[in-house]
């Protein structure tokens, strides 16, 4: 199997966004990752968005990471907000263009996972459908109205028990207050960048990503 991603340049909104493109051979999906609040330091080389890219590959699907505008060479400037979901949303269309008959799988940790929710109901008011969601650690706090979420897919929402940067039970009553059917999962002992829980957050993952 192949390993090694490849370096790509993806035409963006603001120009050129940096990506990291993995393309597997009888691949069975594709998966988008979506990196952490890149104000604070997040890029698509974020451990646990390292540990989900390696989490899809191992399952079988065609990946792609990249960093959102003013992230490594990334072009424009932080926007903290729709901008990062228009960036999403063109590597999405990027990736749904090289595998049009594949499903496709979002992945978002923290900042990210508010993208990836935002992009999936983007993505499926334009009529595209979605195999499954997955929102590690969500700074669900900036998911607002007009930032809906994709109706018809499968959503995982996983919420470390000892968050320290996003509030667990800002996500808990976020997740009971949701009026469509998803799952939450809670990890025990577990801070927001799972220090020594990422073997746990690949096991979460793994048997949702065959279903």
């Amino acid at each position: 199997m192949l390993t090694r991603e490849t370096p790509l340049m993806l035409d963006g909104p603001l120009g050129q966004l940096e990506a990291l493109y993995l393309d597997t051979p009888d691949a069975t999906g594709v998966a988008l990752i979506c990196h952490p609040n890149p104000v604070q330091g997040g890029n698509m080389l974020n451990k646990v968005v390292s540990t989900l890219q390696r989490t899809a590959r191992d399952a079988g699907l065609v990946t792609l990471r990249f960093n959102y505008r003013g992230t490594g060479a990334s072009a424009g400037s932080h926007d903290m907000g729709s901008g990062e979901v228009d960036d999403a949303l063109a590597a999405a269309t990027w990736l749904q263009a090289q595998h049009p008959e594949l499903p496709l799988t979002l992945f978002g940790f923290s900042f990210g996972g508010f993208v990836a929710a935002s992009l999936g109901g983007r993505l499926e008011a334009r009529g595209s459908a979605l195999k499954h969601l997955f929102m590690v650690a969500p700074a669900v706090m900036r998911l607002k109205p007009e930032h809906p979420l994709p109706q018809h897919c499968p959503i995982t929402v996983i919420q470390p028990e000892t968050d320290e940067v996003v509030e667990p039970q800002l996500v808990y009553d976020w997740s009971y207050a949701l009026d469509r059917p998803h799952e939450l999962l809670k990890v025990a002992e577990c801070g927001h960048f799972f220090h020594g829980k990422l073997t746990d957050l690949k096991d979460l993952v793994v048997p949702r990503l065959s279903n």
